[in-house]
């Protein structure tokens, strides 16, 4: 045995985890194809909160994106020792851009919306640390936390559709601009056949094109198929502008160079006075307006990491003597510090990743795994122009599948009781159609006492739930 995995040994425990060294850092490679991804589409999401004040801040949340998956990752190989990858999730990122901070949703400023995802994070750490975390998700049925999975995985199928793609257009309202969705043209309506053909709305285009490519890479199991799928799309992309257009290349975007020094400026920005409206972000995320955000980035990270350990743990076989996953308090403590660090260096939460099953399959059974998988991350500190080429159409059909990987649970929604599926029900149909991880939440939660008090079943509701439903009327007023 040589030193290097002599030393690997000891920090990772091998031996006593039934792997070695070699498996270890193939399953870490299977897990960050997995979740490479998030590289390309985090930015692109974050991208648009800020966009909506006027800000570039994407090589920024490029850098922050790889700085949240490297440590996070690392820190659960080293510290709670389980094969498990965290960055920013898909779910959080929409609720940060489309609830948020969207003129339409509750019009927080991106900056302190850092400060709430940084609270949250510091809220998260001490329920785990003390063991609060426990009671509280307890507390919360788990019909509730199904349908609130689904709903958000329906809300990022639609953003894909939509805001990425063109698939689907947003018509605002007139009254209250709040948006509704149509089926986009791919073709202009009049002229000939060859004319309409070749009028085809080249941000479908790819998006179908993506859509399939990827589905298709999916169902083959491809390792790496979500990453293959954008950069196969971007290309596809590229060609399709200068086919059709030669005087103009308007899907991709050629960077004068392929690598660039990271870009810091989000980094602790949150400790920054911003002047202004703006002010403090970390004093000013705590006023009462903010408080829904944070109580949504909290729960939903909450829900996420709970389902993603359990699920994790199944599959690998990695519960512990009690039947829970191992090391399930050191794990929260670092999704909470996930979280934190997020808020630090400019991204929404940071979660762990189910994706990270793959690299469990692969035969990934220690920290060593998430560790290796994190160090992945980093030399994507220095190709941020490259991840800049992609188009929002590449990165849609990502947000699709995501969402249809996140129903899954639905099977597991007892749609035979009544007092189970409406709640669970009104939690999935509301975040899409209100554009809000929050009001889905809160409806959830509000429905769900409300059977349980007029069927005479009050005693089921536990005090702590009681409190989260005060929290959600009051979250409720406001927002109207």
């Amino acid at each position: 045995m040589s030193d290097f995995e002599q030393q690997m040994e000891e920090l990772f425990d091998l031996e006593e985890n039934k792997t070695n060294v070699n498996t270890e850092l193939i399953a870490g490679l299977t897990t960050f194809l997995a979740t490479a991804y998030i590289i390309f589409v985090n930015p692109s999401i974050l991208g648009e909160a800020f966009g909506y004040y006027g800000l570039n801040e994407t090589n920024g949340l490029v850098t922050a994106t790889v700085l949240v998956s490297a440590f996070s990752s690392i820190a659960m190989g080293v510290y709670a020792k389980n094969p498990i990858v965290l960055a920013p999730g898909m779910g959080l990122n929409a609720f940060f851009t489309y609830t948020v901070c969207a003129p339409w949703g509750m019009g927080i400023h991106p900056y302190i919306a850092l400060g709430a995802v940084f609270w949250s994070g510091v809220i998260f750490i001490l329920l785990s640390v003390f063991n609060v975390r426990t009671e509280i998700m307890r507390a919360i049925p788990a019909q509730l936390r199904y349908g609130v999975a689904i709903g958000i995985g329906l809300f990022l199928a639609l953003l894909g559709f939509a805001d990425h793609s063109n698939f689907i257009q947003h018509t605002p309202d007139e009254v209250g601009g709040v948006p509704i969705v149509v089926l986009g043209n791919m073709f202009d309506d009049t002229g000939s056949l060859p004319d309409r053909l070749l009028s085809a709305n080249s941000g479908m285009v790819v998006f179908l094109f993506g859509l399939t490519l990827t589905s298709a890479l999916v169902a083959r199991k491809q390792t790496g198929a979500l990453i293959i799928g954008i950069l196969g799309t971007t290309a596809f992309a590229a060609l399709f502008g200068r086919v059709l257009y030669p005087d103009e290349n308007i899907m991709v975007v050629m960077p004068d160079k392929l690598v660039a020094a990271p870009e810091f400026g989000l980094l602790f920005a949150i400790f920054t006075d911003q002047g202004g409206d703006i002010g403090l972000p970390i004093v000013e995320s705590l006023k009462f307006a903010v408080l829904p955000a944070m109580f949504a980035f909290l729960f939903t990270d909450m829900f996420d990491s709970i389902s993603t350990f359990v699920g994790v743990s199944e599959v690998g076989g990695l519960n512990d003597e009690n039947g829970e996953p191992r090391n399930i308090k050191e794990s929260l403590i670092v999704d909470g510090a996930s979280t934190f660090l997020s808020g630090l260096f400019g991204s929404s939460s940071g979660t762990s990743y189910i994706e990270s099953a793959a690299g469990i399959e692969a035969g990934g059974r220690s920290g060593m795994t998430a560790a290796f998988a994190g160090l992945l991350f980093l030399p994507f500190l220095f190709l941020s122009p490259v991840i800049n080429m992609v188009p929002l159409a590449a990165s849609a059909p990502i947000l699709v599948l995501i969402g249809l990987f996140m129903c899954k649970p639905i099977k597991s929604i007892n749609w035979d009781n009544f007092e189970d599926a409406f709640p669970a029900f009104m939690a999935m149909i509301l975040i899409p159609l209100t554009y809000s991880i929050t009001q889905g939440i809160i409806w959830g939660f509000l429905t769900w006492t409300a059977i349980k008090v007029v069927t005479g079943k009050a005693d089921q509701v536990s005090i702590p739930l009681w409190a989260i439903n005060v929290f959600a009327f009051l979250a409720l007023i406001y927002a109207d």
